[in-house]
């Protein structure tokens, strides 16, 4: 009966004074519409490619030998080294791919096993044929070789192609333990409340310090990374 006479706002306001809570401040965080509907390009880095580069950075001693990357090679020449060929896959002809085909129907394509190490960023969310792709991922490494790949969490659709996965760390390890099974594969959950809010908002990267992008809150995955080495 209080909660219906006050109404919600001052409900919430007099909770957070009794209990000692800090009163929410909204500014201009109240909003239905992002600042950025380009993920805060206008402005500088998306969110997500913050701990998408940390990622690479971290592995660049497995981007080495023959390279295949989807759709373009802009990550293995930026974060390989002593590359020999340097490939491409994608099934859209815009990007010039070395491979225009689509991942799944591969075989016959690319041979096996052809590649030191596969890069997958921000991709896996974007396969239709999940378990197509992966099998053929792994096809076309060679053994001691590695796959990169990542996925986004909280962070918003983009609007000009399909989204079919949006997974924790723990949804990722179930698939691709029935994708890969026996094999070691490590899956890390990137993000927290304050850089997950800032990317759905469109906000860049640079709008964050590296101490706040930096703490790991696996409720709040901004970005899922995965490390497999057949």
């Amino acid at each position: 009966s209080v909660r219906t006479l006050l109404g919600p706002r001052w409900t919430t306001i007099l909770r957070c004074l009794a209990r000692g809570y800090p009163l929410p401040r909204w500014g201009n965080l109240r909003r239905t519409r992002p600042f950025s509907q380009r993920f805060g390009s206008e402005s500088g880095s998306p969110v997500d490619r913050y701990y998408l580069e940390e990622f690479l950075d971290r592995h660049r001693a497995l981007i080495t030998g023959d390279v295949l990357e989807i759709q373009m090679s802009s990550y293995t020449h930026r974060f390989g080294s002593r590359l020999g060929a340097v490939h491409s896959v994608d099934i859209n002809p815009v990007h010039r791919p070395t491979y225009l085909c689509d991942l799944p129907l591969a075989d016959g394509i690319i041979e096996s096993p052809r590649y030191d190490c596969f890069l997958l960023p921000n991709t896996l969310h974007h396969l239709r044929d999940l378990d197509g792709c992966l099998r053929e991922a792994r096809r076309i490494v060679r053994p001691g070789g590695a796959i990169l790949a990542s996925a986004v969490g909280l962070v918003p659709l983009i609007a000009d192609g399909p989204d079919y996965w949006r997974m924790s760390a723990d949804g990722w390890r179930e698939v691709l333990a029935r994708a890969w099974p026996g094999s070691n594969v490590e899956v890390e959950s990137h993000g927290n409340c304050l850089a997950a809010t800032a990317a759905l908002l469109g906000l860049a990267q640079e709008e964050l310090r590296p101490e706040e992008l930096d703490v790991a809150d696996p409720r709040y995955p901004v970005l899922v990374t995965v490390l497999f080495r057949p």
